[in-house]
């Protein structure tokens, strides 16, 4: 599908734009971004790029590291998030951002100027 102009992207609004399955093409995003931590885990990645396991656990107050885990293994699933093992002594993990997931970062900073005009 090629890329609408925003005034393109208003008219087809109106007009129910659709995907190819017939759904709002955000529906897929949502559901790949959707649950309690994955929005952190990006924010996170966006600072730190790549982040090890322990740093992602520390940085995000309250998950556990069984939600960790879970959500990490889904955005890698989603293609958003590249995980990459070291057999080092000692072995370790370091996640990043895939070509897919920093393709996401201007989303993020349009939604990020919304909230601060908005939600303070």
């Amino acid at each position: 599908m090629k890329e609408l102009s925003y005034e393109e992207y208003q008219e087809r609004v109106k007009d129910c734009i659709l995907t190819d399955g017939g759904n709002c093409p955000v529906t897929s995003l949502l559901l790949m971004i959707q649950g309690k931590w994955k929005f952190q885990l990006i924010y996170e990645l966006c600072i730190k790029d790549p982040a090890r396991f322990g740093e992602l656990r520390k940085n995000i107050e309250g998950i556990t590291n069984t939600m960790l885990t879970a959500s990490l293994r889904e955005l890698e699933r989603d293609g958003l998030v590249s995980r990459v093992q070291f057999n080092e002594i000692p072995p370790h993990v370091e996640y990043d951002l895939t070509e897919k997931g920093r393709a996401l970062l201007p989303v993020f900073y349009e939604m990020t100027k919304w909230g601060l005009r908005y939600i303070r």
